[in-house]
């Protein structure tokens, strides 16, 4: 019928209990930030730098494995590729998978094989 005093100490003092509940969350937070949203975020800008720096004379491979030479930049969201002797396609920027620009040097584990 009578309320101990531990109880009565306990209800006073509830605003350091919030703090401490909602630290986890804020540490798991600012791990995932470095962890995983800026390197990301990083990435993805170095990807656009990529694909916004495709140029006529650029070697390309698409999203689908296909490579070729850039032969006209149509405009912002296609270019139009070089797959084989006078066969052109129109692929949309966004789907290059990977550009090497002319002069790049040949990798040497592609040499060895």
């Amino acid at each position: 019928m009578f309320v101990t005093p531990a109880y009565a100490q306990a209800a006073g003092g509830g605003g350091g209990d919030i703090l401490v509940s909602i630290m986890p969350f804020i540490l798991i937070f600012v791990i995932m930030y470095f962890l995983i949203i800026r390197p990301q975020r990083q990435q993805m800008k170095k990807r656009q730098e990529m694909l916004n720096n495709v140029r006529r004379g650029d070697q390309v491979v698409t999203g689908g494995g296909i490579t070729g030479k850039v032969t006209k930049v149509v405009d912002d969201n296609e270019v139009e590729v070089e797959i084989a002797d006078g066969l052109k396609v129109r692929v949309v920027r966004s789907l290059l998978a990977d550009v090497k620009v002319k002069g790049e040097p040949v990798q040497e584990s592609a040499q060895k094989k």
